[in-house]
């Protein structure tokens, strides 16, 4: 509530009094009326007087004030008290300062971490587990404990993380980290320009000014100055597209290499790197310590397969994997502990009913324990009981979150689906929407024939079609279930499980599907056959 008061308490000091810097239309109004001697005995248009006859409110004035009483766009939302005292602490983005029930495989990162403080190579470490067990944020959390205490104990150490699902190609992995180190080191070299020439110029008039500084003469400080000028200017940052991967690999290696420091890169979704590009990346970062002179590289991987390095080549894998650690999923009692822990801090006192945290718990636990799924319910059940204004956030909310978050997914799922596996869902829902129970693979594979020809799409067999719906049914779009029909054999018995209408509107807007303006002819054709 602080933003919109503050701006309005700006722009009022800003503003200069317009009662000073020209007349008012009330005043206005009145000399008009006093400069005319009959302006009283005439009613004008939009004006009105009372039954003395001594006060006229002009049309411009009621305007004026219904305008400083009417309530903007955005009033009627600022004017509810707010529930979140800091929103932020609920996001996956976030590392908080302390992670219940992850204190055994912090302390193992740590314990594995702590020769980098003693300038030396840690090992390289792969972390597993499923989505929402806290991997990236126990990483995180030990980064910035051990760049803080080096910087304490004056130990060039440092951290760079990467997320390898946007960050997914040997490239750009390494352009990305040259580009940081090129980065950090022209800060270095400017510090150092501007210590050497403060140097300089006390040397000039005062020689002892030189003496434990390790240079002679001003001479020599003036050398130093030239060769850091020079790195400066050979520094040339990575584009993102257009150099060779070799050339890339080069300049990262020298800019990494350019004074002494330990450096853990950590590679967050470190299986799509691999998916996406192999184990090139991995090879040469795993090999660089036996080429650099000054600095040193540990590699810290986070992934949700545990299968990965199943993929890699037996050198990678040896060298990758020298630690592992685990993570197992949360339980609902632990779910509990980490959402009241973030709770505390994220919501205004009093905001939460008791039975609001159990049941977000309750509902993560069955989502193989994610943290992150937890939150995600938490914060949006609290967003949502602040749009509709109410002072606490209660069970309703929570379940409401639920179905929102369900339906958020079912249609991103959608949305992201091939176009075939599109065409047989829609096929589908058309049958579904006209009344059709009990579904058969027959069926759909009619429709679905149908929908092909009509956008113009190749038709896949009635065994492939069979394959795409078990697939529908993986995902949890469709139920589809094996029944026995006696001697006319097996078929499998079809249903939604997603909300029809949302589906529907989702299919729509593919530009393929949405080309079909007159469905009930497919339909009935169900019927034909």
């Amino acid at each position: 509530m602080s933003g919109p008061s503050s701006d309005s308490t700006d722009t009022s000091t800003d503003t200069p009094d317009v009662s000073t810097s020209a007349p008012s239309a009330e005043s206005a109004d009145t000399s008009a009326s006093s400069s005319t001697p009959d302006s009283t005995d005439r009613s004008t248009p939009g004006s009105s007087s009372d039954s003395r006859g001594d006060t006229t409110v002009s049309l411009d004035e009621v305007v004026l004030d219904d305008e400083d009483d009417s309530q903007g766009l955005f009033d009627d939302l600022l004017s509810g008290e707010p529930i979140f005292e800091n929103k932020e602490v609920l996001r996956p983005s976030y590392t908080p300062h302390e992670l219940p029930h992850r204190n055994e495989q912090i302390n193992q990162m740590a314990t594995i971490l702590v020769s980098a403080l003693r300038g030396e190579t840690p090992s390289n470490i792969l972390i597993y587990g499923k989505t929402g067990t806290g991997k990236t944020a126990s990483a995180k959390f030990v980064s910035q404990e051990l760049e803080s205490t080096s910087e304490k104990y004056d130990v060039p150490c440092e951290v760079e993380y990467i997320n390898c699902e946007v960050t997914d190609t040997q490239y750009r992995v390494l352009a990305q980290l040259a580009n940081k180190f090129i980065e950090k080191n022209q800060s270095f070299i400017d510090r150092k320009l501007e210590e050497l020439t403060d140097l300089r110029s006390r040397a000039e008039t005062n020689p002892q000014a030189l003496v434990d500084s390790g240079f002679g003469t001003t001479e020599d400080v003036a050398a130093r100055i030239e060769e850091l000028e020079s790195d400066r200017e050979e520094m040339e940052p990575v584009p993102m597209t257009g150099w060779p991967t070799d050339r890339v690999y080069s300049t990262f290696f020298d800019a990494v290499d350019y004074e002494e420091r330990v450096v853990v890169i950590m590679l967050d979704e470190i299986d799509k790197l691999v998916e996406k590009s192999g184990d090139d990346t991995l090879y040469n970062l795993s090999r660089m310590n036996s080429e650099l002179e000054n600095s040193r590289i540990s590699i810290m991987g986070i992934s949700n397969d545990l299968k990965f390095t199943d993929f890699l080549d037996p050198r990678v894998k040896s060298s990758l994997g020298e630690e592992e650690i685990v993570f197992p999923p949360y339980d609902a009692n632990q779910l509990r502990d980490i959402l009241q822990h973030r709770a505390n801090v994220a919501f205004k006192p009093e905001a939460l009913t008791d039975d609001v945290i159990p049941l977000c718990a309750a509902f993560a636990a069955q989502e193989h324990g994610d943290a992150r799924r937890a939150l995600d319910l938490l914060r949006t059940a609290g967003e949502l009981a602040e749009r509709g204004q109410a002072d606490t956030v209660e069970e309703a909310h929570v379940r409401q979150a639920q179905d929102k978050i369900e339906l958020d997914r079912v249609v991103e799922v959608v949305r992201t689906l091939p176009t075939q596996s599109k065409i047989v869902l829609f096929a589908t829902i058309l049958l579904e929407k006209n009344g059709v129970h009990n579904i058969n693979t027959g069926e759909v594979f009619n429709i679905y024939k149908r929908l092909c020809e009509e956008i113009d799409a190749d038709v896949l067999t009635q065994r492939r079609v069979t394959d795409l719906i078990s697939e529908l049914d993986m995902l949890g779009i469709v139920n589809a279930v094996v029944v026995s029909k006696g001697r006319y054999g097996r078929t499998k018995e079809i249903s939604l499980s997603v909300p029809v209408e949302e589906t529907e509107a989702v299919l729509l807007s593919d530009s393929r599907l949405g080309d079909i303006e007159n469905v009930q002819p497919f339909v009935q054709a169900r019927f034909d056959n």
